[in-house]
């Protein structure tokens, strides 16, 4: 991993539940998302056995510490879903090149690759290429866009 010049790591840290909370005195809220004040470890673990859930130290740099009661694997679960909702879905996009002056065999390889692509439910881009002195004959390059537009109607749409 190479880390640039001011960059910020962030660390995942590890939320601390029940045993794992050292401090004597915490900001207690309970599982209505009410708070129930300042008290201590033991008064807010009992509180916590009681309903049946765990007590997750939320914000351990305040003072006293910030605690909830709440079942942590549901707060597991939905910090995942909502990462994942984050993530953007990959779509996979094939691209094919083609140029103006495309042979009839050059032209009917890649027209077969574009079907496979499609018929295996790939996006396709297909990008038009022009070098040179071809960029002044445009509508040479896209009669050979609409023909290969019309050959793959059949296989997805435009």
């Amino acid at each position: 991993m190479k880390i640039k010049l001011g960059e910020v790591i962030k660390r995942e840290e590890k939320k601390r539940i029940n045993g794992q909370i050292k401090v004597k005195l915490i900001r207690l809220i309970d599982s209505d998302g009410k708070q129930a004040g300042i008290v201590s470890l033991d008064i807010g673990l009992a509180k916590a056995k009681e309903a049946g859930l765990d007590l997750v130290e939320i914000n351990k740099d305040s003072s006293p510490s910030v605690c909830r009661i709440i079942d942590f694997g549901k707060l597991e679960f939905e910090k995942k879903k909502k990462k994942q909702k984050k993530s953007p879905k990959n779509y996979s996009i094939k691209e094919i090149k083609i140029r103006p002056k495309i042979e009839e065999h050059d032209y009917q390889f890649k027209k077969r690759h574009a079907e496979e692509f499609l018929k295996n439910n790939y996006k396709l881009k297909i990008s038009l290429v022009f070098r040179g002195r071809e960029l002044q004959f445009k509508d040479i390059g896209i009669k050979v866009f609409k023909r290969l537009q019309e050959d793959l109607a059949e296989f997805g749409e435009a």
